[in-house]
């Protein structure tokens, strides 16, 4: 019975490592992970300038509310 299943567990395996494999060859032929990496490092820099900074500050107010609580405590 379970040799019965095998092949089909098998045709599985092969037809996701041939779709993975065709989907990890678009990306490389297109230039994806190229423009990812520059995505990421933009959102990197704008995230620890100090603009950033302001606007988490004005969207959040109660962010460290606690925590100076505690220390005023």
């Amino acid at each position: 019975m379970k040799t019965k299943f095998l092949d089909w567990y098998l045709k599985i395996a092969v037809g996701s490592a041939l779709v993975g494999g065709s989907m990890e060859l678009f990306m490389i032929k297109t230039g994806f992970y190229d423009k990812v990496t520059v995505l990421e490092s933009e959102k990197r820099a704008w995230e620890s300038s100090s603009e950033a900074q302001v606007i988490r500050e004005a969207l959040n107010p109660w962010r460290n509310h606690d925590a100076e609580a505690r220390k005023d405590s």
